[in-house]
């Protein structure tokens, strides 16, 4: 009896747990294509192929949907690992693997940034989620520019490669028909700059 009960249980667990992802997934779909601030929970219930009271079962609001819904965005697309790039030696060779990794990413996760950046303004609950990236980038520019910590030209190295390593300047650049290649030669022509 207790064997019945158990397996019972287990695949009770099981059910939940599927129904928890397809919520998730249907999020994130949603998300992509018309942005939080459109997608309410009636869609996600739509899309996951549940009622709205199970939608609530499962995350107690949209605040829950959504870290849910970031979380495992984030586990499925992390940002470029440095260790690809920390251990180049020369520093402008080191800054262009990091840019390339960065664009790369960029390109591959693209419909989520956009939608992310244009509806931040709107959607306080996206607001601490790319403040977090924000930090990341801005440690990710302080590790990798030239120049004496402290002095101007690091500084101005630093704002340099910070802002060539945000999604709106890929896309700014991405819009105006630049590839790849190109971007990273004008990221070189304005640290050059920035360092005489």
């Amino acid at each position: 009896m207790n064997e019945k009960r158990n397996y019972r249980m287990r695949r009770r667990a099981e059910s939940q747990e599927e129904t928890r992802q397809r919520i998730v997934e249907a999020t994130m779909q949603l998300h992509e294509e018309l942005g939080p601030r459109a997608t309410s929970i009636s869609a996600i219930a739509d899309r996951a192929g549940v009622q709205r009271l199970t939608v609530y079962r499962h995350f107690p609001d949209e605040a829950a949907v959504f870290a849910a819904c970031t979380g495992e965005w984030g586990r499925r697309n992390p940002p470029p690992d440095p260790s690809q790039w920390e251990s180049v030696v020369d520093p402008a060779k080191r800054i262009s693997a990091a840019l390339a990794a960065f664009y790369a990413y960029y390109a591959a996760t693209r419909r989520m940034w956009s939608v992310a950046h244009r509806e931040a303004p709107d959607v306080p609950v996206l607001q601490p989620v790319l403040a977090e990236y924000d930090h990341l980038l801005a440690d990710q520019a302080a590790a990798l520019a030239p120049g004496r910590r402290g002095s101007k030209a690091h500084k101005r190295a630093v704002a340099t490669i910070r802002h060539a390593l945000s999604f709106p300047t890929w896309e700014s650049l991405q819009g105006q028909g630049l590839d790849d290649k190109e971007k990273l030669a004008l990221v070189e022509a304005w640290l050059e700059g920035v360092m005489r």
